[in-house]
C-alpha cells in the first residue's frame, strides 16, 4: 500500500528566500542587475557601514534566490540541502559563498536559515559526461530548520490515505486489504483516489500506520511504454 498510496498531511513543504552569494572571481552579477547593488548596500547599512549603491563597483557578488523542501516531521536543528539559482546576469556561482538566508513558507513565516558555500557541478540528464550548471549550485546541509510544523499524528483517531493515482478498483483493493488484515471495518474507499481509516482501539496510531503501509494487496498498475532515449531501448508495461 505504501507504494500506490501518501498519508495526507504527511508531506514535504517548500520554502524559499532571497540572498546574496559572495566571494566570486569577478564572475557576479555586473552593474546592470540594480536590485543587487542595492542589496549589497542594505547588507553594508546592517552592519554600520553607510554605502551609496552607485558608489559599489564589485563584481564578487550576486544575487541569487534559494529554494528548499523542508521534510515533513522535520525538527529543530535538522539540516537539509538547498539550491542556490542566480536572478541577475552573472556568469558563474563557482567558489561562492552563501550569506545567512531566512526562508520562508507561503504564509510568510520563517521556517529555516541557510548559509554555506555553493557547490557547482552535475551530470547530464542522459547521465553521459558531465555538464556543470555553473549559475545554479547546491549548499549541501546548508539548511538548518529554525521552526517546527506540527503534525500530531499521535492523537488521531482517524487517518486518510490518498492514492497517486485515481483509480477505482486500486482504491477499492485497498480498503478490502486493510479489512481483510485486521478482520474488521476500519477502511472506507470514498471515491477513486481516497481511502479513509479508523484506528483500531488495541494500536497508537503510529503502530497502525506503519502495518497499513506493508500490507500487500492487489494492484493494478497503469500501462506504460518507457522508450530509452539514449540507447532507442523500448519497454513494455504490462499487457501491453
Amino acid at each position: 500500500i505504501n507504494d500506490i498510496s501518501n498519508i495526507v498531511g504527511v508531506r514535504d513543504n517548500q520554502l524559499i528566500g532571497y540572498s546574496l552569494v559572495v566571494g566570486l572571481k569577478k564572475s557576479g552579477d555586473g552593474t546592470t542587475s540594480k536590485f543587487t547593488l542595492q542589496s549589497i548596500s542594505n547588507m553594508l547599512k546592517a552592519m554600520n557601514i553607510d554605502m551609496n549603491p552607485i558608489d559599489i563597483k564589485s563584481k564578487n557578488v550576486a544575487a541569487v534566490v534559494i529554494t528548499a523542501n523542508l521534510g515533513s516531521f522535520s525538527r529543530q536543528g535538522d539540516k537539509f540541502n538547498v539550491t542556490v539559482s542566480s536572478i541577475g546576469d552573472a556568469k558563474s556561482l563557482e567558489g561562492g559563498t552563501l550569506l545567512m538566508t531566512p526562508l520562508k513558507g507561503v504564509d510568510g513565516k520563517i521556517y529555516a536559515l541557510a548559509q554555506g558555500a555553493v557547490s557547482i557541478g552535475g551530470r547530464n540528464q542522459r547521465g553521459v559526461g558531465s555538464e556543470s550548471h555553473p549559475t545554479s549550485g547546491v549548499v549541501f546541509n546548508g539548511g538548518v530548520v529554525e521552526r517546527e510544523i506540527l503534525i500530531d499524528l499521535y492523537h488521531q483517531e482517524y487517518a486518510t490515505l490518498s492514492l497517486k493515482e485515481s483509480n477505482f478498483k486500486n482504491s477499492v483493493a485497498v480498503q478490502k486489504a486493510v479489512n481483510s488484515f485486521y478482520n474488521t471495518q476500519v477502511a472506507v474507499a470514498m471515491d477513486p483516489r481516497t481511502v479513509k481509516l479508523q484506528k483500531p482501539k488495541d494500536k497508537s496510531m503510529i503502530e497502525f500506520l506503519a502495518e497499513v503501509q506493508e500490507i500487500n494487496m492487489t494492484y493494478k498498475p497503469k500501462n506504460k511504454i518507457v522508450i530509452n532515449e539514449r540507447t532507442g531501448t523500448i519497454i513494455a508495461g504490462i499487457d501491453i
